[in-house]
C-alpha cells in the first residue's frame, strides 16, 4: 500500500507539511503526489467520517441491501451495477461473493423511504432477481474508528 494513501486514510486534512514530515520528503511532493492519485482516480474524494448520534442526524435511515441478480451475456454484473449505482439513494455498490451478487447501502429520510426505493426503483430492474434488506440500527466502528471510544472495557466479562 502506499504510505501517502494509507497517512490520508486516517487524517486527510493533515497539512502537507506534517504529511511530508511522516514521509520524508517535500510538502511540494505531497501536493503533486495527491493532485495525481486524484487526477488518476486512485483517490477518488475525500470525506468526514461522521457518528449520526453525535452529529443529530437522527432522521436519516440506512440499510444494506443484498442484492441477486441475473448476470448480462456480454458485461456480466457490471452494466447492472453500474446502473444502481446511479440512483441518488446509493451510498455504496459493491460486488461481493456469496449467496448475493451486490452489497448496496442506500439512505432515506425514512424507513417507508428506504422500502419505496426497494419496491419502485431496485427490485423492479430488469436482471434483479431478489433483494434483502437491513437496517442499521446502531453503529460501533465506521471507516476504522470506533463510534464510541469511550464505552466499555476493552475486555468482556468472564463468567465463572
Amino acid at each position: 500500500m502506499d504510505p501517502l494513501i494509507d497517512l490520508l486514510r486516517r487524517d486527510a486534512r493533515a497539512p502537507a507539511d506534517e504529511l511530508a514530515e511522516r514521509l520524508g520528503c517535500s510538502a511540494a511532493e505531497v501536493e503533486g503526489r495527491i493532485a495525481a492519485l486524484r487526477e488518476s482516480g486512485a483517490v477518488m474524494g475525500f470525506t468526514a467520517v461522521v457518528d449520526p448520534e453525535r452529529a443529530d442526524d437522527g432522521g436519516t435511515v440506512t440499510a444494506m441491501i443484498d442484492v441477486k441478480l441475473t448476470p448480462d451475456r456480454g458485461s456480466g454484473f457490471d452494466r447492472l451495477a453500474a446502473r444502481i449505482a446511479r440512483f441518488d439513494q446509493v451510498e455504496s455498490c459493491t460486488l461481493m461473493s456469496g449467496g448475493y451478487d451486490l452489497s448496496v447501502v442506500v439512505t432515506g429520510d425514512s424507513l417507508r423511504d428506504v422500502a419505496r426505493f426497494v419496491a419502485e426503483k431496485l427490485s423492479t430492474l430488469d436482471g434483479v432477481t431478489s433483494t434483502a434488506t437491513h437496517f442499521h440500527l446502531k453503529t460501533y466502528k465506521r471507516e476504522g474508528f470506533l463510534a464510541h471510544p469511550e464505552a466499555g472495557p476493552d475486555r468482556l466479562p468472564v463468567a465463572p
